[in-house]
């Protein structure tokens, strides 16, 4: 079968050379908006020293001899570009690869390396895959460190720009070395050690737990691969198929697909944003409750309640978490309590532990996240607490997922809960992200633009509406028709080289124009790196 194939490549320039990435991918028809399965990717090098740039791809195709009819790529100011074009190669991958080889003869000095082939054999993906857009192309992969400018600095994703404190690593490098089986296989419900500092430093803030006289016991602490393995966990053992969970929006991204692979269903209700321009606070981000109840179903099973709050900075007050609570009671679901942010809390703010309000306890599970406790996003460690019913059905099907959460790094994680209150480390940790908060708000006081200032977490959102993006700007064509916010962040990403994330990715359809009027920035870096990119923050003054 002949069909049109579409040749797409970056150019992304590094320090000594530039990568052109090939993907075809062959249509049914000219124009046809769906990939086939037939899709060959290859990555070429070419030495900056070369015009080769401008030239490498200006080839014939080898069955028909027709030249293509776009120049191969451009580079853009931003040193980034995507360009396309049609030709008419035919649906064999051997074709393919002779095309390519033709480049390779033609101009030696490029290398090349096969990444990915696809021909004959066709396995079709479950559903899961696709329903609810979950194998859509997600921020995170078009705002990366592979698409920005090198010299761009990310205040994008919620990762450190610093490593764990020295007392951490260096007890945990000794552990590794001398205790053999801290390198293998942990009980799935998580090592000992680690459940012990997580109920000495935990059971002195939940109120109920501390009515009972007793610390949590190990059967109501699960160790996890991660918080979001743990609330994929949690979902997996008590969602079926044409289950409700209700989200509350902006969310975090990752509960999305997290319900759609049980078979579940989101159900969205959003939270107000404030009117009026200025500096809000994240409590003027409101719930209306009327909302909230009006979404459950006779098919609700689970709540997620995230405070402190991605990425409005929200943190919930009693009052809000306690009429939510007597819903949650009425209508009989489970409560995912998100709390991976609780030990960043501003300003003398109360966090609200949901499940230690009257009638929570047997049915919350409270979700938390050594990563963002001591700066080891990596280290994928996380765990639930909650009664030891819903435990157990988690720690289920936990097990079948990963087994075992990592051993190591729960050595080491147990290590950073024993040993803060000796260094002082949250309150010392709370001062420096409060520092870092107000430095970045600083700079969007003297652009004058109006933002939200978080009570909780380490993400601003910046209202953008008043910043027109140059009319004509080129926007990839990922970022095209996803709204303002994506254009933003893009053009701010390539011109002013800072990276921001589009908030409307964390709205469902319904609600997407919400997210589409802000920006979100993280705080997460050290001053040095904030001021660095504050200063160039402050080009937006040019385009109000």
């Amino acid at each position: 079968m002949l069909g049109c194939t579409l040749i797409e490549f970056a150019m992304i320039p590094m320090q000594n050379a530039a990568t052109v990435v090939l993907t075809i991918m062959t249509y049914r028809s000219k124009g046809h908006t769906s990939y086939s399965p037939y899709s060959y990717t290859q990555s070429i090098k070419i030495p900056s020293s070369t015009q080769a740039d401008q030239t490498a791809l200006k080839r014939t195709c080898p069955e028909c001899k027709q030249l293509f009819s776009l120049p191969p790529f451009r580079v853009s100011r931003s040193g980034l570009d995507y360009n396309s074009f049609y030709t008419c190669i035919e649906n064999k991958t051997d074709v393919y690869m002779r095309f390519l080889n033709s480049l390779k003869s033609a101009y030696p000095y490029i290398q090349t390396r096969r990444m990915v082939t696809t021909t004959q054999v066709v396995i079709p993906q479950a559903k899961r895959m696709t329903n609810g857009g979950t194998q859509n192309l997600d921020v995170w992969s078009i705002f990366t460190p592979a698409n920005v400018p090198p010299d761009a600095i990310n205040l994008g994703q919620g990762f450190m720009n610093w490593s764990p404190p020295s007392w951490i690593l260096s007890e945990s490098h000794a552990i590794m070395d001398t205790q053999v089986m801290a390198n293998h296989y942990s009980h799935p419900r998580g090592r000992p050690r680690l459940l012990n500092a997580i109920s000495k430093h935990y059971s002195p803030l939940f109120e109920n737990i501390v009515a009972r006289g007793e610390d949590l016991k190990s059967e109501e602490i699960l160790a996890t691969a991660g918080a979001n393995c743990g609330m994929f966990a949690a979902l997996t053992a008590y969602c079926e198929p044409g289950d409700e969970v209700i989200c509350i929006e902006p969310y975090f991204d990752q509960y999305f697909a997290s319900i759609h692979f049980q078979g579940a269903k989101p159900v969205f209700v959003p939270l107000h944003p404030p009117t009026g321009t200025g500096i809000k606070d994240g409590s003027e981000w409101t719930l209306d409750i009327k909302e909230f109840e009006a979404a459950f179903t006779e098919k609700t099973k689970v709540v997620i309640i995230n405070t402190p709050h991605n990425p409005v900075g929200k943190v919930f007050t009693r009052r809000e978490l306690e009429q939510i609570a007597e819903i949650c009671i009425r209508k009989n679901v489970m409560v995912l309590a998100d709390e991976v942010y609780d030990c960043l809390v501003y300003d003398g703010k109360e966090h609200v532990r949901i499940a230690t309000l009257p009638g929570m306890w047997e049915r919350t599970l409270t979700v938390s996240s050594g990563g963002k406790s001591f700066a080891c996003t990596g280290w994928r460690v996380g765990w639930l607490i909650g009664p030891p019913a819903l435990t157990a059905a988690t720690l289920a099907a936990h097990s079948r997922i990963v087994f075992c959460t990592n051993s190591p790094m729960q050595e080491a994680v147990a290590t950073g809960l024993e040993l803060a209150p000796k260094h002082s480390f949250f309150a010392d940790q709370l001062v420096a992200y409060t520092e870092r908060r107000d430095i970045l708000c600083s700079y969007f006081d003297q652009i004058g633009l109006s933002y939200t200032k978080p009570e909780g977490s380490y993400f601003v959102l910046v209202d953008i509406s008043p910043i027109k993006v140059p009319e004509g700007y080129p926007i990839t064509d990922t970022c095209k028709g996803r709204g303002k916010d994506f254009e933003f962040c893009w053009w701010l990403c390539q011109e002013l080289k800072v990276v921001a994330i589009p908030p409307s990715e964390f709205y469902s359809n319904e609600h997407k124009e919400i997210g589409q009027r802000f920006a979100r920035f993280a705080f997460c870096k050290d001053p040095e790196l904030l001021h660095a990119a504050g200063k160039r923050l402050l080009k937006l003054k040019e385009y109000i």
